[in-house]
Parts: structure tokens; C-alpha cells; sequence
């Protein structure tokens, strides 16, 4: 497990920087207790490893004009491993699919996806998700609103499992 590699001070910086990417290092440094240097150094190491993967603005889609908000729920005729693959890179390409999550159960998977309007989502749906080849089904849940949108992990709950097992 990769915890097991991190001490407290990387675990710290981690939720640190979860909790606000735009930071300087040298108020990093002072949060997590070390000097600027080493935490430089770590937080470089982090990257590096693929702990942290990138740096985001978290932007108000609706005040951008993106009123609609859908989950869609994709089934396939094929699971194959080629098929699956596939379909993930044909959602890497589509703009208004903004998350893509394989599942196991009743539906293949489940795709996150906005758009400026209905008319707009509706032109995706079927001129683009239900023509791909190897969907067999789509349902698909209109958001009304949001109570939660927390990226990353809770590092609190992590940080309580590692103290009972140390």
C-alpha cells in the first residue's frame, strides 16, 4: 500500500495542498512544521510519484454556462478488454463528458457529463453516445442540484486508521 511509503509530514502536505493548491511553499512549509527547502523537495518527490497529479481551479460550471449537469449510465454489448478500452478513449475525446468510471453490476459505466443547455446534451446523446459502437443501452439522471462535490480524500480518516494500526 502506498500509505505505508509516506510519513506524517508527505500525508500532511498532501492535505494541505488538497485544501488549497495555490499555496506558496513557504506557507506549505510552515503548515506542515518543516523549513521551505526539504518541503520543496518533498512536494517535487510527491509529483514525481504520482501522488499529486496536478494543480486545478475549481470553476462554477453553472455561472459559466453550463446549466445542465447529467449522469449517464452506459451499458455495453462486449466487455472485452479491447472494448472497454475503446470505449474509455472515445470518452477521453468527448468535451462534455467530464468524468468516466467503469463499474461492475448492472451498468458498464457511468459517465459525468455537462453541457450549456438541454438541447445541447440531447445532440451528444444521440448523435454521439448512442451511435458508438458497442453501447447496447443508455439511462441517463438530469442533476437537479449538488449537496457535495469534495475532491481528494479525507486525509482525517486515513491519518485515524494508520494511529490504530501503528
Amino acid at each position: 500500500m502506498v500509505v505505508t511509503r509516506l510519513d506524517p509530514i508527505d500525508r500532511k502536505i498532501l492535505a494541505e495542498l488538497q485544501g488549497d493548491g495555490r499555496m506558496t511553499n513557504v506557507e506549505l512549509a510552515k503548515r506542515v512544521g518543516i523549513s521551505a527547502p526539504p518541503c520543496l523537495r518533498r512536494v517535487r518527490t510527491l509529483e514525481e510519484n504520482g501522488l499529486i497529479r496536478g494543480y486545478h481551479a475549481d470553476v462554477d460550471a453553472r455561472e459559466l454556462g453550463f446549466e445542465v449537469q447529467v449522469f449517464a449510465m452506459v451499458g455495453l454489448d462486449s466487455q472485452a478488454e479491447a472494448e472497454l478500452v475503446a470505449f474509455e478513449d472515445r470518452c477521453r475525446a468527448w468535451p462534455l463528458v467530464r468524468e468516466c468510471h467503469m463499474l461492475n453490476g448492472e451498468v458498464d459505466f457511468i459517465l459525468k457529463c455537462v453541457a450549456p443547455d438541454l438541447s445541447t446534451f440531447q445532440s451528444f446523446l444521440t448523435g454521439e453516445l448512442l451511435t458508438t459502437p458497442n453501447v447496447a443501452s443508455v439511462k441517463t439522471s438530469l442533476v437537479i442540484r449538488g449537496a457535495k462535490d469534495e475532491p481528494g480524500v479525507p486525509f482525517d480518516i486515513l491519518e485515524e486508521r494508520l494511529s490504530r494500526t501503528a
